[in-house]
């Protein structure tokens, strides 16, 4: 999920869904209520632990942390220099997610139809926005780390790709991670912890309440992020004083040279990593 959430257009939510622990994640997002606090209050550890499923929660979250402070500088340098290839290995990637997070809704009906073209519809209209300048203000953090939180745990919508679409992915997941600028980073997170615990509530009633529609708008969601991944794109960027930043892309229809043969593999591999990963889940979840 760390690394989904360090590339734009890549979903981590798409990563937990296929992995089997989005309604875990959620519902262990949604357990910090009232009764925790009463549970700390009263100095009861262990209840508290079992009542968030901390251990788990904690796990997943050290992952992602490791995972994105790890891989920003490895990422750079790939968009850099291998920006067709690490695109085609992502595209097979999410694109094998739509049909096996797709197969889990268990009734197809006028409503999960509907909804699975508006969250196709949504994410296509994402794709296409133009991206606002750079603002670095408390305010505007805490925001951004509320909607990119959001977009991280939705699959399909990329939180990378949101903070792109506001400004900031440049000052945020590049230049205050590498940096390790708290100043910027602090007001995100703290804006994140905000957002996730009221966003996966909503979730959870989605879920329980109407669950195919919700996993069927889910898969519009990743439906429509394929546009963005599209490996074969050109770049329109736009000066913002010192800083170069990417506005739209420019899609087009790739030569059939070594390049294109090279980001096939890597496309197969994508779509055989989500199989495999699908594959270990259903033995996992026998045993």
């Amino acid at each position: 999920m760390g690394a989904a959430n360090v590339i734009p257009g890549v979903s981590g939510g798409t990563i937990a869904l296929i992995t089997g622990i989005f309604e875990r994640l959620i519902l262990s997002i949604k357990s910090f209520d009232i009764k925790a606090a009463k549970l700390l209050f009263n100095r009861d550890v262990k209840g508290f632990i079992k009542h968030t499923d901390l251990i788990f929660l904690t796990t997943l979250f050290l992952g992602i942390g490791v995972a994105i402070f790890s891989l920003a500088q490895i990422l750079g340098f790939l968009f850099l220099h291998y920006p067709v290839f690490v695109w085609a290995y992502f595209f097979g990637l999410v694109m094998a997610s739509v049909w096996f997070v797709g197969k889990t809704v268990n009734k197809w009906h006028i409503y999960s139809i509907i909804a699975l073209i508006i969250g196709a519809a949504t994410a296509m209209s994402i794709s296409i926005l133009s991206p606002a300048t750079e603002n670095s203000s408390l305010p505007y953090l805490f925001l951004c780390g509320i909607i990119a939180v959001c977009s991280m745990i939705l699959p399909g919508l990329s939180g990378s790709f949101v903070l792109i679409l506001m400004g900031n992915y440049q000052l945020v997941m590049i230049d205050a991670v590498n940096q390790f600028n708290l100043n910027i980073l602090l007001p995100v997170i703290a804006g994140g912890v905000f957002g996730m615990i009221a966003f996966a509530r909503i979730l959870s009633w989605l879920l329980k309440k109407f669950p195919d529609s919700t996993i069927a708008l889910l898969t519009g969601f990743i439906t429509g992020s394929l546009g963005i991944l599209w490996p074969w794109k050109n770049e329109i960027t736009e000066s913002f004083g010192d800083k170069i930043k990417v506005i739209e892309y420019e899609w087009y229809i790739p030569a059939l040279n070594s390049e294109f043969y090279i980001a096939l593999i890597l496309f197969i591999l994508g779509i055989t990593t989500i199989a495999l990963t699908e594959v270990l889940a259903i033995t996992k979840s026998k045993k």
